[in-house]
C-alpha cells in the first residue's frame, strides 16, 4: 500500500513530497523529494529500494510530483481555504432543547 504526503512551508516557497509504501503497517521504504530517492526503511525495503532508484524514468516522474501534485493542489485548495477561514460552523449545532439541528 501507498501513502501520499505534502508539506508545505511558506506557502509553496518550499515544498516536500513524500510517497511510504507500508506493509503490514510498518513503512518498508519511501519517496523523499527532498533527497531524491527512495529510501529504505526496513531490510524488505533495501531491495525494493535500489530496484526503484536504478529506474531513472521512474525517479523522474516522482521528482516532479513536487509540482505536479503538490503545488497543483495547493492552488486548487488554497481559495477553497480561504473562504472559509474563520467560518462559524454555530448554526449547525442543535438548538439547545431540541433534537435537530435547525
Amino acid at each position: 500500500m501507498g501513502e501520499s504526503e505534502c508539506q508545505y512551508l511558506n506557502g509553496t516557497e518550499r515544498v516536500r513530497y513524500l510517497e511510504r509504501y507500508i506493509h503490514n503497517r510498518e513503512e518498508y521504504t519511501h519517496f523523499d523529494s527532498d533527497v531524491g530517492l527512495f529510501l529504505a526503511d526496513t531490510p524488505l525495503g533495501e531491495h525494493q529500494a535500489q530496484y526503484w532508484n536504478s529506474n531513472p524514468d521512474l525517479l523522474e516522474d516522482r521528482r516532479i510530483a513536487v509540482d505536479r501534485f503538490c503545488r497543483k493542489s495547493y492552488q486548487v485548495s488554497t481559495p477553497f481555504i480561504t473562504e472559509r477561514k474563520g467560518e462559524r460552523v454555530a448554526a449547525r449545532c442543535p438548538r439547545p432543547g431540541t433534537s435537530r439541528a435547525p
